[in-house]
């Protein structure tokens, strides 16, 4: 059966990671091996069939949300476990990153270990974190009795009610600016991730703290703070982590 190379991730390493807890990997794959690019460094891969992951097979499947979702999770927990593992560094590889055999995966991990052994620096001893921020419930409904006595008054109201949705909405993205500026301070690098358009209305804020792991539990702290602030200004936040550092690295490349 002919197969094409699926890399999961390059590890950071003073002796090669164990494999004995990895989970079974992508379906249809073999189970992920290790094998060494370079001095402390791994790269974790599997024989995957052509027939499901070469380029038109795998174009078909793209879209198959279901399916997608269920390589993702794979994926991720294949990740996941080298990144739980005691003195391992962990760089993340896209979803499908694909090489024509396994001395091609090698080779490229070790024609960019420079790049790797940098980005292994920044990486070392943090972890990832994502805060989301929604819109909240809309503060300016407008109280009243009854019916306003005039056509004048009715105006006025409604001119009011708009006037302080537009106070909140500004009020509401101002929170989650600040928000973002306060997390930023003890994080190690950080940036908003791009939103791609769509029918649904967009997140105030969406995105990733490397947040060193000594610094977590304060981190914490500061997004419980910023939480309150946003709720009380017409959001809600949302803090999902610890992660493998997916919006930090640069992927090794896609299929070759």
């Amino acid at each position: 059966m002919a197969t094409a190379t699926y890399v999961y991730c390059v590890v950071q390493s003073g002796r090669k990671p164990s494999t004995l807890r990895v989970p079974a990997g992508l379906p249809g794959g073999e189970k992920p091996r290790v094998d060494q690019v370079g001095s402390k460094m791994w790269v974790v891969h599997a024989p995957v069939p052509l027939e499901r992951y070469g380029t038109q097979p795998l174009e078909e499947s793209l879209r198959d949300l279901e399916w997608v979702s269920a390589i993702a999770v794979a994926h991720e927990a294949v990740v996941e476990q080298f990144a739980g593992l005691r003195g391992v560094t962990v760089i993340p590889m896209k979803l499908f990153t694909l090489f024509s055999s396994p001395d091609r995966a090698i080779g490229e991990m070790q024609r960019r270990s420079k790049r790797l052994t940098s980005v292994f620096a920044k990486l070392q001893g943090c972890e990832e974190w994502g805060v989301r921020i929604m819109r909240g419930p809309s503060r300016s409904a407008v109280k009243g009795d009854g019916k306003p006595a005039s056509g004048t008054a009715f105006l006025t109201a409604r001119k009011r009610a708009r006037d302080e949705s537009v106070a909140a909405l500004r009020d509401s993205a101002q929170a989650a600016d600040d928000a973002y500026v306060l997390l930023a301070e003890i994080a190690a690098d950080h940036r908003r991730r791009q939103q791609e358009a769509s029918g649904v209305i967009p997140p105030l804020l969406d995105a990733a703290f490397l947040v060193p792991v000594r610094r977590r539990a304060r981190f914490r702290a500061l997004a419980e703070r910023a939480a309150e602030d946003v709720l009380q200004r017409g959001g809600r936040l949302t803090l999902t982590g610890p992660w493998p550092a997916y919006n930090f690295v640069s992927a090794a490349g896609q299929q070759a």
